[in-house]
């Protein structure tokens, strides 16, 4: 097993940015400007992602798409809950909330975008299961909605965005209870009574470099490299509000866009290089797995903690990110419908986040 992790450090030039991890640390340690703290935490991230998807490959050849897809979602989505925790604990509600939602954005059209249109290059075309597909963007469907009825309960009884009360965080509670109900529910769906649906048709072989290592070094690797990420991302969310001030970016973009994106670097990876081996169902399940999950395990989770630490928060995200997530499902749930995609469709998606990312770039604070 030790020859098989040391193969995996020593097979990319890409790992050597490793040395960034330590880097990082010395750099909180020493109290320098949190802009070092955030580059060198960002660079750290890239190999790391890099080993996480390498594992979960491994894993996936032998345990099959959907539960391959699965693994990668909880492991790229572990090191959020506990850094979403962490700022919870710490009183920063709106950012958490900006991270969830910009998470599902950033899954749903940056990760799924990048796949299909890295993994259409090439190719006339991709196959994947609608039928799958079609669940899981009804599951986000349903995430969506249950996080826009509070917003809507909070809008029309109490008259504004920015008014709390007990009514509205038991709202909040009740339907984070219905979501986690989903959330099982989906995985008795995806893993057991339809588990067919989720391994998609085409694909080729994987090669023998997932093949190498054994379950039990891809176990100890998912395991190393996710709490190493987890470290790596929680400098650089600690450090990254001072570094977007230095560079003029507002508390809607940090967590919509930069923390979203640099937490789900796993996902971006892993999915792009699935893609890129015509193992699209694979990348479709990842991309989904990690946005249903954040949206069905992540944020109740969160706002069950919330109560549990004495400080409820409530699902009332803001208009704004709301409606960013309302493109996204019916942008993923119309790409989705025929099972199939090419570098068009990925490029359509990847325009649309963009177009969201430029747009949050200049909107004020709306709350």
């Amino acid at each position: 097993m030790l020859g098989e992790l040391l193969g995996a450090l020593t097979g990319s030039r890409t790992n050597l940015l490793l040395i960034f991890l330590p880097l990082a640390i010395g750099l909180e340690l020493a109290h320098a400007s949190e802009t070092w703290v955030f580059i060198a935490a960002a660079l750290s991230i890239v190999p790391l992602a890099s080993l996480i998807g390498e594992g979960t490959e491994a894993v996936a050849t032998r345990v099959g798409p959907g539960i391959g897809g699965l693994l990668n979602a909880t492991f790229g989505n572990g090191a959020e809950l506990l850094i979403a925790g962490f700022a919870l604990e710490a009183g920063l509600v709106d950012v958490v909330k900006a991270s969830v939602a910009g998470s599902i954005l950033g899954n749903t059209l940056l990760v799924l975008g990048a796949a299909m249109f890295l993994g259409g290059l090439g190719r006339t075309s991709q196959t994947f299961s609608a039928t799958g597909a079609s669940a899981k963007s009804l599951s986000l469907f349903l995430a969506v909605a249950g996080l826009t009825m509070p917003a809507v309960f909070d809008m029309t009884v109490l008259g504004s965005l920015d008014r709390s009360s007990l009514a509205l965080d038991e709202l909040s509670l009740a339907s984070a209870l219905v979501l986690l109900g989903v959330y099982v529910a989906g995985l008795i769906f995806s893993l057991r009574t339809h588990a067919d649906m989720f391994i998609g048709a085409g694909g080729e072989a994987a090669d023998d470099h997932g093949h190498a290592m054994s379950m039990n070094g891809a176990v100890v690797l998912l395991a190393i490299s996710t709490a190493l990420t987890a470290v790596a991302a929680e400098l650089l969310v600690g450090a990254v509000e001072g570094a977007a001030r230095a560079l003029g970016m507002t508390d809607l973009f940090i967590g919509f866009i930069v923390v979203a994106v640099v937490g789900n670097a796993a996902e971006h990876y892993s999915a792009i290089i699935f893609a890129r081996k015509n193992q699209m169902q694979l990348a479709i399940n990842i991309a989904k797995d990690s946005s249903v999950q954040i949206a069905l395990l992540v944020a109740p989770v969160l706002v069950l903690m919330s109560w549990i630490i004495g400080r409820p928060m409530n699902l009332v995200f803001n208009p704004f990110e709301l409606f960013g997530l309302g493109l996204a499902v019916f942008a993923v749930t119309f790409v989705s419908l025929d099972g199939e995609s090419n570098w068009f469709e990925g490029l359509l998606l990847l325009a649309l986040y963009l177009i969201v990312g430029m747009t949050t770039y200049f909107v004020p604070v709306l709350r």
